[in-house]
């Protein structure tokens, strides 16, 4: 089987066979821990991805960004994780293991380590007098 072909069945199958869940808390989960509870979120998929391609000698990569799609889908407008593979020949390729797809011009990479620890979600600090209130939010929009 080709690689690229490979690699391809693997995002699908993490996809179809685990469940995805929004998780709030920091950091990713073990891929022991998300195939033991057969849940995870976006970052722990990537990791899992991740580590089955370097099991199979493939250098890999977690990406942090924004996946730009409808409203309704219910993960418009927060960050996104999926995982890049080097393919020689052919340079670094997304795969997004939530969604079981290849990704695409939807992928909007912000960030990418070798290490998905190494890549911090926008993260920051607000000081302002008591009661006051911050709003973040990120539109995205073609140019």
């Amino acid at each position: 089987m080709q690689t690229y072909s490979l690699l391809a069945r693997l995002c699908a199958a993490i996809s179809q066979s685990l469940t995805y869940q929004i998780r709030e808390q920091p950091g990713v989960q073990s891929p022991v821990a998300t195939l033991a509870r057969g849940i995870g979120s976006c970052r722990d998929f990537a990791s899992l991805f991740m580590d089955a391609a370097r099991f199979l000698g493939l250098a890999a990569r977690f990406v942090s960004g924004y996946l730009n799609s409808p409203f309704e889908d219910g993960r418009s407008g927060s960050t996104h994780a999926w995982a890049e593979v080097y393919l020689p020949g052919a340079g670094w390729k997304g795969f997004d293991p939530t969604s079981g797809e290849i990704a695409g011009s939807r992928h909007i990479a912000v960030a990418v380590a070798r290490m998905p620890e190494m890549v911090s979600p926008v993260t920051g600090a607000f000081l302002g007098p008591p009661g006051a209130d911050l709003t973040v939010g990120v539109w995205v929009s073609e140019l």
